[in-house]
């Protein structure tokens, strides 16, 4: 059974690689491991792979029901403490392998993700202090990280304004990004999760409508990715790895701070991204990445092959056609073919050429993190779908 195939994965492959980066000397995680895997103990830590492994750890040993796990999760909280700013609030960007702030940057991204990491812990364990971080945390995105139109993306120390180097690509400077709406909505779907709050709601639901009004191009059925301050579309492109994530990320969340009823509203922009994405980018050997101005990038990164699985779940469970479950186990003979690292103690590769061969990328930085990979099974495996 492909439960079976994926919890052996997880415990077995995903777990231990990250097990073994917990830094013993100076707290956290280890920040960064090449692609031969060799670790470079000395590295800037990131917020964002911190949080991601917070949230992993947090998740896993509460969905696994294994209390040898919960130091791990310790590890990541009681760090979290070194990315929080105790002058201006929030959290920093990055900080230096023994802890003190590096990238000063306060990313509206990198906010949400400490939120989610923050709310996974809480419903680990139940920490009062834990809650109440993840709720000042909140605060400080609602208060200084948007305005009247929406989320802001790259700010100073100061929470005034940056450009955004961070979450841009492609030649284009985007003062909003469908990314940051998209993970502020899921940190406080987790948030209302652990601790249902009408402020939380209120602005989880105010994210989740935007997307439908704003966001998704019914027309070319896809989320715009890059936008002007006035949510004005800044790039024909389409992010496949984003629109199959979005498809069950968002109805996903839509269940949580609307109810199962509410939640109906955004069924069918769900379904739809799924599906274009699914025609346009899904093969034999994986999902495309995206298609800028007409032009396909067919790199296989790590991420939307995870993303994939969890997107044909959804469509599995949303329409009850077997297809999807053809293609999920597709896809996961793909991972376990050409994505996943069959060296001794290696992970998940980071990018891979059409032709399966590997593009060299680091194993373990600030963006490639167990949680797209670890997220997929644990998510499966709470839903238990018996397959």
């Amino acid at each position: 059974m492909l439960y079976n195939e994926i919890k052996a994965h997880l415990e077995g492959k995903i777990l231990p690689f990250w097990e073994a980066l917990k830094d013993d000397a100076h707290g956290g995680f280890y920040g960064y491991m090449d692609e031969g895997l060799k670790l470079n103990r000395r590295a800037d830590k990131g917020c964002i792979l911190n949080s991601r492994i917070l949230w992993t750890f947090s998740t896993a040993a509460r969905v696994l029901k294994r209390a040898d796990l919960i130091p791990f999760a310790d590890q990541a909280y009681a760090f979290l403490d070194a990315f929080l700013d105790p002058e201006n609030g929030g959290v920093f960007w990055s900080v230096t392998f023994d802890g003190k702030p590096a990238d000063t940057t306060k990313h509206t991204y990198c906010q949400a993700f400490a939120v989610y990491g923050l709310a996974a812990y809480y419903r680990l364990t139940g920490k009062k202090e834990a809650l109440g971080r993840a709720m000042d945390l909140f605060r400080v995105i609602e208060g200084k990280c948007r305005d009247d139109k929406g989320y802001l993306e790259a700010l100073k120390a100061d929470f005034t304004p940056e450009s955004n180097e961070k979450l841009s690509e492609n030649g284009v400077m985007a003062s909003r990004t469908m990314n940051t709406l998209l993970h502020v909505i899921e940190a406080y779907a987790e948030l209302e999760r652990a601790c249902p709050d009408p402020a939380v709601r209120e602005a989880g639901l105010r994210g989740l409508e935007q997307t439908l009004t704003t966001v998704y191009n019914p027309g070319k059925r896809r989320m715009e990715v890059f936008f002007d301050a006035d949510f004005r579309p800044l790039l024909d492109m389409q992010s496949y790895g984003h629109d199959i994530e979005g498809s069950w990320l968002l109805k996903d969340a839509a269940e949580s701070l609307a109810g199962g009823e509410g939640a109906e509203k955004w069924q069918p922009m769900c379904l739809d991204l799924l599906e274009s994405a699914t025609e346009r980018a899904f093969t034999d050997h994986g999902l495309h990445y995206e298609i800028v101005d007409g032009q396909v990038n067919t790199i296989r990164a790590w991420w939307p092959q995870a993303e994939a699985m969890l997107g044909f779940l959804f469509g599995w469970e949303s329409t009850g056609d077997p297809v999807w479950l053809k293609r999920m186990r597709t896809q996961w003979d793909y991972v376990l073919r050409s994505v996943v690292d069959s060296r001794e103690g290696g992970e998940w590769l980071n990018e891979i050429r059409e032709d399966g061969s590997s593009v060299g990328k680091p194993v373990v930085e600030e963006w490639k993190c167990p949680y797209h990979n670890g997220r997929m099974c644990l998510r499966l495996l709470e839903r238990n779908p018996g397959i």
